[in-house]
């Protein structure tokens, strides 16, 4: 037996009784609040409306040969992703990084896209000082379409554990009704956490790093669920799921045994650099590193020639970075390293992005007239 509340008193000997699985009923009036992971309310307000309990059954992943084929792309305004990594409706996207990189930022200013109609945020593990000032200050005014789950890092693991699937399933319920739900779940390495501290406790024995092997089958199972709805006749299932899931990568290592899992399962990963971060470049997205597997449905062939370009430019910048700190550098020796010295640190300080920052409607737009302008200054002087 494992209680979700730490203050259970329980023991050997206790009668416990089955009183059946644990309902999820959303309704349309849970937008703007925030509960917990048995959808008890924690804002303060009223006690929520109960929807439909057949959403109960709504954990069911769709078939494979169900579901609608993913959307058309849309756009995030955040520079660096909607260039580099393009977001369709329907995709799920990892942001890899490790503690203190920039990553819930960077969440936040994905939640604030204005192509969805719902937004549900699961909190998991967070610190409870900055719960908060997440959902008050970063998500603002987006916050009266959004239904937040919190399981802050001092609850017990089983409340941890059951976060993001109440999160999932409220996100399922809005999807059913046609919504575009986007679904933001900071972090999934917590929620493995909290399984394989579930799962020790059971006896299980670990498998990779600590993890026992019920983790790896409960990733998929999660995160499986997200995506488009299912195709049929009538509104029921047109809508979809857009997952934006950050993985906390442990000590900066983006192979461990949770990110290497995630990674397999998600349509795309954006990677998070600390010394991108060091530099001062915010949001702190490596492009080398990171990929979009549905960017072909976003981009035109034009962009993708483009950043094709663009990312051929930023590698040859930073393979010939410490010769150039050598001082070994010479102009005029080659005519492509010559253009990415000129051109990529304005391409980086084109990219770089404030929360508070107005959202970028047309980042190539954008990126050409800062090149543009910068460089007709360079040759005026």
């Amino acid at each position: 037996v494992a209680p979700f509340e730490r203050s259970a008193d329980s023991g050997i000997g206790d009668a416990v009784f089955r009183r059946g699985p644990l309902v999820v009923a959303p309704h349309a009036s849970w937008r703007g609040r925030t509960i917990d992971a048995l959808t008890r309310t924690i804002d303060g307000g009223p006690p929520l409306a109960r929807g439909d309990d057949t959403s109960r059954g709504a954990q069911t992943t769709p078939g494979a040969m169900a579901r609608q084929r993913v959307g058309t792309g849309f756009m995030t305004g955040v520079k660096v992703i909607d260039i580099f990594t393009p977001l369709c409706f329907g995709q799920r996207l990892g942001i890899f990084a490790g503690s203190g990189v920039g990553k819930s930022t960077l969440l936040a200013m994905l939640a604030g896209a204005d192509a969805f109609d719902t937004v549900v945020v699961a909190l998991i593990g967070e610190r409870g000082r900055e719960v908060r000032e997440f959902l008050e200050d970063t998500i603002g005014d987006s916050m009266a379409k959004t239904v937040a789950v919190v399981a802050t890092s001092d609850e017990s693991a089983m409340m941890r554990r059951r976060a993001p699937d109440t999160a999932m399933r409220v996100a399922e319920h809005f999807r059913d009704q046609g919504h575009r739900v986007l679904l933001v779940l900071d972090s999934i390495t917590r929620f493995a956490h909290a399984l394989r501290e579930v799962a020790t406790g059971t006896g299980e024995p670990p498998v990779a790093r600590g993890y026992p092997a019920s983790v790896f089958t409960e990733l998929p199972k999660l995160l499986e669920r997200a995506g488009p709805g299912t195709e049929g006749p009538g509104v029921e299932g047109r809508g979809s799921i857009t997952a934006i899931i950050s993985v906390l990568v442990d000590g900066d290592d983006h192979n461990d045994p949770v990110a290497d899992s995630v990674r397999g399962i998600l349509d795309g990963h954006v990677v998070l650099d600390r010394t991108i971060a060091e530099q001062g470049r915010y949001p702190p997205v490596n492009p080398l590193s990171s990929i979009s597997r549905l960017a072909g449905k976003a981009w035109s062939v034009e962009q993708r020639a483009l950043v094709t370009r663009l990312k051929s430019m930023i590698s040859r910048f930073e393979d010939t970075r410490d010769i150039r700190l050598l001082g070994a550098y010479q102009g005029g020796v080659d005519a492509e390293l010559d253009i990415a010295v000129r051109q990529v640190p304005l391409i980086y300080e084109a990219l770089t992005q404030a929360p508070k920052d107005r959202p970028s409607a047309d980042p190539f737009s954008d990126l050409a007239r800062h090149l543009k302008s910068k460089l007709n200054a360079d040759a005026g002087d």
